[in-house]
């Protein structure tokens, strides 16, 4: 087998030229094989407040220029370990939410061909969904972890199932979640009513809020997030708007009080070694965003995915 093909070298292409994809890593269809897909998914007809993450992935690419190939936070060079190359955006009818859930679990399933993890860049939450039942296909329920300034677990909106608050408790009731391994982290603002946390606790979600990172501290949030995951494969959620507004303005839904940049790369890097399975960055967009901060912040956090994929170099995909 050939070697990884790697991002344009930017000694001689500058980072502002060459190829729009993500860290200018080859498409996929230029590679023999591929252990880690990059997917985007420009989709946005879920959310409630502000529309424009159907907008993120393109941004997210852009900002991602600047990537390099060496990840010290992680002591891995994710693109030398293995495969990674960008395939496209997954297309989806924008009018038609039930036809775009079936057509992303379809396509997604398709390209998470044997051997391939994907990373998804969104796009809304709603995303996470179809994308689950992709995994669920091949791993059976996964634990997970769920970055979000929201639970995400609401049941409809305006009488709709499939929004961008609804994936969990849809993904809960389709037993696509080891309901003994899911967590929420950075969890923080006002709620319709306390029986929004009850109900959440029912579906089997444990709780850290952005509080509570701030209280105990990274490390032993991760080391008790270990714990309750333990070896199952695992599944991770990343809403930007986890992150601070400070850090992460260009998102539909900010909330103040969230996690620092800093924070939510530590809590993964913590993820190493773990048997992760594939994971999505979600809630990108631009249009309020200012001088690419959230781009840049969720171009790290999909580079920290691909890395801690490269950590357990697909033994157990």
């Amino acid at each position: 087998m050939n070697e990884p093909r790697g991002p344009v070298d930017s000694s001689r292409i500058p980072r502002f030229a060459g190829p729009a994809t993500f860290a200018r890593l080859p498409r996929l269809d230029e590679v023999e094989h591929c252990d880690v897909a990059v997917v985007g998914i420009p989709f946005d007809s879920g959310v409630s407040y502000r529309p424009g993450a159907r907008f993120g992935p393109s941004a997210i690419r852009e900002a991602s220029r600047l990537l390099r190939p060496y990840n010290p936070g992680l002591d891995v060079s994710p693109f030398a370990a293995q495969q990674v190359a960008d395939a496209g955006d997954i297309a989806c009818n924008p009018f038609d939410i039930n036809e775009a859930v079936e057509s992303i679990e379809q396509l997604a399933g398709e390209l998470a061909e044997p051997g391939r993890r994907l990373v998804v860049i969104g796009g809304d939450h709603t995303v996470s969904l179809p994308l689950l039942r992709a995994v669920a296909q091949r791993h059976g329920p996964v634990a997970m972890l769920h970055f979000d300034a929201h639970l995400d677990t609401w049941d409809t909106y305006f009488g709709a199932e499939y929004t961008h608050g609804t994936p969990f408790r849809r993904a809960v009731e389709q037993g696509l979640l080891d309901t003994e391994a899911i967590s929420h982290v950075g969890t923080r603002g006002p709620l319709y009513g306390k029986q929004d946390l009850q109900e959440d606790r029912r579906l089997g979600f444990g709780i850290v809020t952005s509080s509570d990172v701030m209280r105990r501290g990274v490390d032993e949030v991760v080391d008790a997030l270990r714990q309750r995951i333990g070896d199952r494969p695992l599944y991770i959620s990343i809403d930007i708007d986890v992150l601070d507004p400070a850090h992460a303005p260009g998102t539909g839904t900010p909330e103040a009080g969230g996690l620092t940049s800093r924070e939510l790369l530590e809590i993964l890097r913590g993820m190493a070694a773990m048997n992760l399975v594939g994971g999505d960055v979600v809630e990108v967009a631009p249009a309020y965003d200012h001088a690419e901060i959230t781009a840049v912040a969720a171009s790290h956090v999909a580079y920290d995915l691909v890395s801690l994929l490269a950590l357990n170099g697909g033994q157990r995909a």
